[in-house]
């Protein structure tokens, strides 16, 4: 709608996670890098979690579009699974063909099997679980007892757990220790600060081949984009595009503060910036209050 308007190939700010879009900002970077020291150590479990849209789906599929020779991957977006369901979901990936009348038995013998030559072979399973939080705990129970197949040498399987913060809080329950205890390396994915913002902004802009990526938006829009996001990559998105759409409606040539805003008016989970414009101003007057009511002594005397 708006792409030859501000010279772009393409819509700069879809929600689909496309790694072309990836942005290797300080703390995806650093989690991406803790994902290879992980899986070059051999770790049975590593955990990642973040708050919602702050791009872990987006970095899985990064990872596993970067997957070197020797590993597997098995990639399951849908963690609200059963256990039969978890073995079935993980044979198809693994490519084994497996009736489900065959029984859970066979499943799990069918899967070691497969683990084992691919082992053979000098390759190694890594398995993605996107949205672990939603995973029940008989189910997480099964996806440990997965995880006990090795050699003498070498865990057969590596396991990356993605989730929400509510995922830490099911892997402290008691009746999850003995999984908590196998997580080797975790990280915590963080919002965007600022100076990643403007960066994620300009950088997007630039992959969809605008010629003037780092001022088509201006700095008053961006800080309105992340007082309004919270920093978080999916809102930063929503905000931007819908940013893009306002100005294109003036025919301006730049994305001013008034577009953003009317972009955080127009969405539901984006904090309004008045707020940040009120407190701001609450502290002002609470570090001046005491001033004012000295001089206020003083005349009154």
């Amino acid at each position: 709608m708006y792409e030859q308007h501000f010279g772009l190939r393409e819509a700069p700010f879809l929600l689909t996670p496309d790694t072309g879009y990836f942005y290797a900002w300080r703390a995806h970077q650093e989690a991406l890098n803790v994902l290879r020291v992980a899986l070059a150590a051999g770790e049975g479990f590593i955990k990642i979690t973040g708050e919602v849209g702050t791009g872990k789906t987006l970095l899985c599929r990064k990872l596993l579009a970067a997957a070197g020779d020797g590993l597997v991957t098995a990639w399951l977006p849908n963690a609200l699974l059963e256990p039969d369901a978890l073995h079935e979901a993980l044979a198809g990936e693994l490519g084994i063909e497996a009736p489900r009348e065959a029984g859970r038995h066979r499943q799990l013998a069918l899967i070691n099997q497969r683990l084992i030559d691919i082992a053979a072979q000098g390759g190694r399973v890594v398995v993605c679980l996107d949205e672990a939080q939603a995973m029940p705990d008989h189910t997480l129970e099964a996806l440990r007892l997965l995880s006990n197949l090795e050699t003498e040498r070498r865990k057969l399987m590596t396991v990356i757990l993605f989730g929400q913060p509510e995922l830490d809080q099911r892997l402290a329950a008691d009746q999850l220790r003995q999984l908590r205890s196998r997580i080797g390396f975790s990280y915590r994915l963080q919002a965007l600060d600022f100076d990643g913002l403007r960066n994620y902004v300009a950088h997007r802009l630039q992959i969809a081949g605008c010629a003037r990526a780092a001022t088509l938006f201006r700095p008053g829009a961006l800080r309105c984009l992340h007082q309004g996001s919270r920093g978080i990559a999916r809102l930063v998105n929503i905000l931007a595009h819908k940013s893009l759409l306002a100005a294109y409606g003036e025919g301006a040539s730049e994305v001013h503060s008034r577009h953003a805003l009317r972009a955080i008016a127009d969405t539901e989970d984006a904090t309004p910036v008045a707020r940040f414009g009120l407190t701001r101003l609450r502290a002002t007057f609470a570090s001046l209050a005491p001033a004012l009511a000295a001089t206020l002594l003083l005349g009154a005397a």
